[in-house]
């Protein structure tokens, strides 16, 4: 699989595995599928409630640990510094690890205004060693900017809602321009009218592929890191397989003018949203 490499060296596989409501021994299985499918990247979440479901699915692996990369999210309520810094031992302690490859800010919360001091918290646990590489989550670039002015500290990863009707181009320029690594949270639009797009659909015929596999690879070439979840087998395979054909650049401009101004799946802006 091809790779993308963090600003601080962390090596990424471009396509990660969504982990969202895999909870229990369900979870596990699910998870355990992944991996041996081929998947090397697990997001996670301490809001998800499946940081052990996620740490379990790697113990019970045949895949070596060095060679997973796990990445867990930090709680809008869990913002104070030392409360930070509990949550992040806290993460670990649920999933039964000495390190997390990624951790990052879920949500700016920009109204509670504590963002820079999660954002400390974080850089501590780097240098603790629970943390290999940090970054955020549904940051802005004020929000980005305000990090680097007051910690000297740039984020490697930002994980944002990215999808067809969503393509989140400024931000996207932003990231790169600044070297940091898109990733895409719901890529496929989570279960809403995108796969049932007619001119997603005629392009999928085109390439005599999927409708899932043609928006994973728009991400792919557009140069971002999409997180697709997927709980049945025959689906996660498909979703790796979109290495070994292209999009032309007009079916690629085709589906980056589906954006819509009100793209958005749920409404949830990270200049107002607040999550905890």
């Amino acid at each position: 699989m091809p790779t993308l490499t963090t600003y601080d060296g962390l090596i990424l596989p471009q396509i990660g595995f969504g982990t969202y409501s895999l909870n229990g021994a369900k979870g596990v299985n699910v998870l355990q599928s992944a991996l041996s499918t081929g998947y090397r990247l697990l997001d996670t979440a301490f809001n998800y409630e499946n940081e052990g479901a996620v740490g379990q699915s790697v113990k019970r692996s045949e895949v070596e640990r060095s060679q997973i990369i796990i990445s867990s999210k930090l709680p809008g309520r869990h913002h104070r510094y030392q409360e930070a810094l509990d949550t992040i031992q806290e993460s670990l302690y649920r999933a039964g690890l000495d390190y997390y490859d990624i951790y990052l800010i879920h949500w700016p919360n920009p109204k509670e205004n504590l963002y820079v001091e999660a954002w400390q918290a974080l850089i501590t646990a780097q240098q603790m060693g629970l943390i290999k590489t940090i970054g955020v989550s549904n940051f802005l670039p004020e929000h980005i900017d305000r990090l680097v002015q007051e910690t000297g500290v740039k984020p490697a990863v930002n994980q944002i809602e990215l999808h067809p009707y969503f393509s989140q181009p400024e931000l996207r320029q932003y990231d790169a321009k600044n070297d940091i690594i898109t990733s895409a949270w719901s890529p496929l639009g989570r279960a809403s009218s995108v796969l049932q797009d007619p001119i997603l659909q005629g392009i999928a015929q085109q390439v005599h592929r999927s409708v899932g596999q043609v928006i994973l690879r728009w991400e792919v070439q557009l140069g971002v890191l999409p997180i697709p979840k997927a709980a049945h087998l025959k689906r996660q395979q498909e979703n790796l397989a979109v290495f070994d054909f292209s999009l032309s650049d007009a079916q690629m401009q085709t589906i980056t003018n589906l954006d819509r101004a009100d793209g958005r799946l749920q409404n949830q802006d990270p200049a107002e949203y607040e999550e905890f």
